[in-house]
């Protein structure tokens, strides 16, 4: 059963080096086109694995697909356990979407130049990874052995979704976040930007790196100020450990959602993967113009809503729709999203010719 774990494991380590030491080696701003396209390869190798997912099941390659799953009480074959890992990898995706808004926030207020941008997001994702496979095997185990949780995490959903519909969110500046504000009381944080270095050493060359290729010299008074030697953080340090708690916070979501529709670990883990592996080209794609879907909250609102009644009444919904049980809920989800995107263009497109 290990067997799986490693294999996938390994191809997504191999897909972020390839990520980081070949096709972003150097830092640069990523534009509209170069996103556009490492979307679609992500997107693409997201939906291409539910065909991998289907053979692994539906053979039992290595044990897949032969236990009990802990959530509807049936076997995974190919055919199911394709049809929860879209259905996962689609919930998890629209929800990630919602984390856009948040990292967009976090490098406006620290003034993030764009080039490093890029080098932020993939730190932060490589650490969302482990801490998510973290709470996926925590909530494997409680499932696996506390159906009841199920419950808890259905009525958690319901009361997320509707604080999102009808509450007001406030907004937060990252400046006024406890964690920045505990940073900068217990360790150096250097004022200016030092390339796209977390860290930098006082009296080092690094110190002293211009911001921007061709720009004078760096002269930070922080790090004048400091004893030779001694390590201090920059401002991407803080948008980097800024960007971890906000996947943190909308993991605490994502997770219990995730499980409405499976609890098979391995079928969690991958959707779950596949939809942040996409997040960072997804976020230079959209971060521009995601201010312009006014409906897309909603959407993801009544997805989190549905997912949550799904969790609550599964035997109900399961007996009323029968053998195409999860075939229905992901046909609603993806209408749901859908709706939400058509409806932000078109009242868009209505106000513009107005």
């Amino acid at each position: 059963m290990i067997v799986p774990w490693l294999a996938f494991i390994g191809f997504v380590l191999l897909m972020l080096a390839l990520d980081l030491g070949v096709f972003h080696r150097k830092s640069h701003v990523v534009g509209f086109k170069e996103s556009m396209t490492w979307s679609a390869v992500w997107i693409t190798l997201g939906l291409s694995f539910s065909g991998l997912v289907y053979l692994a099941y539906e053979n039992h390659w290595y044990g897949l697909g032969i236990g009990l799953d802990a959530v509807d009480g049936l076997t995974n074959n190919g055919k199911l356990a394709a049809t929860k890992y879209l259905t996962g990898y689609v919930v998890e995706k629209s929800l990630s979407v919602d984390n856009i808004f948040v990292i967009a926030m976090v490098f406006g207020s620290l003034a993030v130049p764009a080039r490093y941008q890029h080098r932020v997001l993939f730190w932060g994702i490589l650490g969302a990874l482990l801490l998510r496979g973290a709470m996926i095997g925590v909530g494997a185990a409680l499932v696996q052995n506390f159906h009841w949780v199920l419950y808890v995490f259905g009525g958690f959903l319901i009361l997320t979704a509707l604080k999102m519909l009808f509450m007001k969110e406030k907004e937060e500046h990252p400046e006024n976040n406890p964690i920045v504000r505990w940073l900068k009381k217990h360790f150096p944080i250097t004022r200016d930007y030092h390339g796209d270095h977390f860290m930098v050493k006082a009296g080092s060359h690094k110190s002293h790196e211009a911001a921007e290729p061709g720009a004078a010299l760096v002269r930070d008074p922080v790090v004048e100020a400091a004893p030779l030697g001694k390590w201090l953080l920059t401002p991407l340090a803080v948008a980097l450990l800024l960007v971890e708690i906000t996947d943190l916070i909308f993991a605490v979501d994502s997770i219990p959602a995730i499980f409405a529709i499976t609890a098979d670990p391995f079928l969690v883990f991958t959707s779950n993967v596949f939809a942040i592996l996409g997040l960072r080209s997804l976020y230079f794609a959209l971060a521009g113009m995601i201010t312009q879907f006014r409906y897309l909250k909603p959407a993801l609102s009544l997805i989190l809503l549905v997912v949550g009644v799904k969790m609550l009444a599964a035997k109900w919904l399961k007996l009323w729709l029968g053998d195409s049980f999860n075939l229905t809920i992901l046909a609603l989800i993806l209408g749901i999203l859908a709706t939400g995107v058509v409806t932000s263009w078109l009242v868009r497109s209505a106000r513009a010719s107005d």
